[in-house]
C-alpha cells in the first residue's frame, strides 16, 4: 500500500503519512499514533515486553545479588574489626541466605 493509499484510510495528508514514518523510524512515534495506522490496515496493535531470559532466572539472579551484597556487608565489617574469616562454602552461605532472608515481595526493592 502507498503511503498516499494510507493517509486517504487515515484521513490524513500524505506528508503526515511520511512523518509518521520518520517517527517510527527514530522510535519517537506514539502508540496512539500505531493504533490508528493499525485500525486503518484493518490490523491490531500489539505491544509487548519479552524477558531475555526466563522470569525464574530473572527471580534467582536478582536473589543471589541481594545475598551476596549482604554478605559482603558482613565481610566489609568483620574485615575492618579484623575478625574476617575465610570461608570456602560462600555458595553454600549464599543459598542459605536466600532461604532464610530473601522474599518474593523484596527482590524488587531498591537498594
Amino acid at each position: 500500500m502507498s503511503s498516499r493509499q494510507l493517509a486517504e484510510r487515515l484521513g490524513l495528508a500524505s506528508q503526515s503519512v511520511d512523518d509518521m514514518e520518520k517517527t517510527e523510524a527514530t522510535g519517537t512515534i506514539r502508540l496512539d499514533t500505531l493504533r490508528r495506522a493499525a485500525a486503518a490496515l484493518d490490523c491490531t496493535l500489539v505491544y509487548a515486553l519479552v524477558p531475555n531470559q526466563s522470569l525464574q532466572a530473572m527471580v534467582e539472579r536478582r536473589a543471589r545479588a541481594l545475598a551476596t551484597a549482604a554478605l559482603d556487608r558482613v565481610d566489609q565489617t568483620m574485615a575492618l574489626e579484623d575478625q574476617r574469616v575465610e570461608n570456602p562454602d560462600r555458595e553454600e552461605l549464599i543459598e542459605d541466605y536466600i532461604r532464610q532472608h530473601i522474599r518474593d515481595r523484596d527482590l524488587w526493592e531498591r537498594r
